[in-house]
């Protein structure tokens, strides 16, 4: 029997995935419930969180799979339509799409003790030797049981179903929640809306997109690498004479250093609060007719409130039991790996402070070395499998991530590469870098867009 492994999804984490078994010679099948890759870059994919005016937060030149940098003609931050048309020549530079099922969804997973028995919803039950979940955190919107809702006069809507700016010309729109797709409809909606205003419950670390003309992420990355508690104590007062006090037009004074919460990169929204196309508003006690009651007694009217207040993270093909969770993620070894059942995988559960997809490549690479072992030395899985099952490496880099379920399985990238490359070292596993995938490219070059 010739043993092969399944990828769930061909987004970010499920391609990167691909190619690092494909690297290694496996032997897989990716299954897809869309037509087409990209995941939720992808406008045209069913409940994908997409909107018009989402760019990426991390830049273009450090944010590229290795081995397959962006276009040079690329802004500094692409729109989602670069994305996606990137996303879509990395699967066919790497031949990727001969190993993916386009329109096929994976309805259950079940692990017989040997193998998965993956069903498709062509109606066909196949064998895997691994299983590799990389369906996406953002499917299932979480919205907020206001108090008062059903006497509101208003509508109410998950930004999963925000699309674009037209949706709230001649409204009065209330944005609740200040992660970056939070900040980025409440801009949107300083500039279409009548009235627009966002709901916060604390203040958040505002760091522009480019500090001294440089992408925020390249001037971090250009160093000099300090000290966690060094960086917290010198990058305050630096972001203060770059983009001056928000507290002055509203903005909270964050009740937590720097770096404790998944930054927020914007430069539109001080230009808002500055001129009085947006204004910020307490935590919501409740809804009331047409107005929303604020826990510091105001109430205003409005007619669209918009909960950017995240997403519930499930694999609906498997059972919950097949995970041990920590709050709202699956929580795994390194990040990736179950602790209870062998050969199952996840990636893309959880966030970092830098570029995703160069994190994806070093993950994909271990879930891939891990697959290899399964079908190839099972002395060597059975060390990793005694491995994944001890004491996961402490990956925050000495920073103490706020108790949300966002930051439940976040990673500092430094302390990730550090431990990646302690696992690496163990198991005489070479790094992954610019040439470990080279012999698998069609072509050399990535399209212009």
């Amino acid at each position: 029997m010739t043993e092969r492994h399944c990828i769930v999804g061909a987004g970010p984490g499920g391609l990167a995935a691909a190619r690092a078994f494909k690297n290694l010679g496996l032997a897989i099948d990716v299954f897809e419930r869309h037509t087409a890759v990209g995941g939720i870059w992808d406008r045209t994919n069913p409940g994908t969180p997409m909107y018009e005016s989402a760019h990426f937060i991390s830049s273009r030149d450090l944010s590229a799979y290795h081995g397959y940098k962006m276009p040079a003609d690329y802004p500094d931050y692409p729109n989602h339509r670069q994305i996606l048309t990137y996303l879509q020549s990395f699967a066919a530079a790497y031949h990727l799409n001969d190993d993916i099922h386009l329109g096929m969804s994976v309805e259950r997973a079940d692990w017989d003790g040997a193998h998965w028995q993956v069903r498709t919803s062509d109606g066909n039950t196949r064998g895997y030797l691994t299983l590799t979940c990389a369906n996406g955190t953002q499917w299932f919107p979480s919205t907020p049981a206001f108090a008062g809702a059903e006497t509101f006069a208003g509508e109410i809507i998950h930004s999963n179903a925000y699309c674009a700016g037209a949706q709230l010309v001649g409204k009065r729109v209330l944005v609740v929640g200040a992660g970056n797709s939070g900040v980025d409809i409440a801009c949107d909606a300083a500039r279409f809306a009548d009235a627009a205003a966002i709901s916060v419950r604390r203040g958040y670390h505002l760091i522009p997109k480019h500090i001294f003309g440089m992408p925020a992420d390249a001037f971090a990355e250009s160093g000099p690498h300090l000290p966690m508690r060094v960086a917290q104590r010198i990058f305050p007062p630096l972001l203060r004479i770059i983009r001056g006090d928000p507290s002055k037009h509203g903005w909270p004074k964050p009740d937590h250093k720097l770096f404790e919460t998944h930054p927020i990169l914007n430069d539109q929204v001080l230009h808002h609060l500055r001129h009085g196309d947006l204004s910020v508003r307490k935590d919501i006690l409740g809804l009331d007719g047409p107005d929303v009651v604020f826990t510091d007694g105001t109430r205003e009217p409005f007619d669209l409130i918009i909960a950017a207040t995240g997403y519930q993270t499930k694999v609906p093909y498997l059972d919950d039991t097949m995970f041990r969770w920590k709050g709202n993620r699956p929580n795994l070894h390194m990040r990736l790996f179950s602790q209870d059942t062998p050969g199952l995988a996840a990636i893309g559960f959880t966030e970092g402070d830098g570029g995703a997809y160069e994190l994806f490549d070093s993950m994909s690479d271990l879930i891939a070395r891990n697959a290899w072992a399964a079908q190839n030395d099972r002395g060597q899985f059975d060390r990793l499998r005694e491995r994944f099952t001890g004491p996961d490496p402490d990956v925050s880099g000495g920073v103490k991530h706020q108790a949300t379920d966002r930051h439940a399985a976040y990673v500092n990238l430094q302390a990730y590469g550090k431990a990646a490359t302690a696992l690496r070292k163990d198991f005489g596993w070479p790094a992954v870098d610019q040439a470990t995938f080279e012999h698998l490219r069609a072509d050399r070059t990535a399209p212009a867009r």
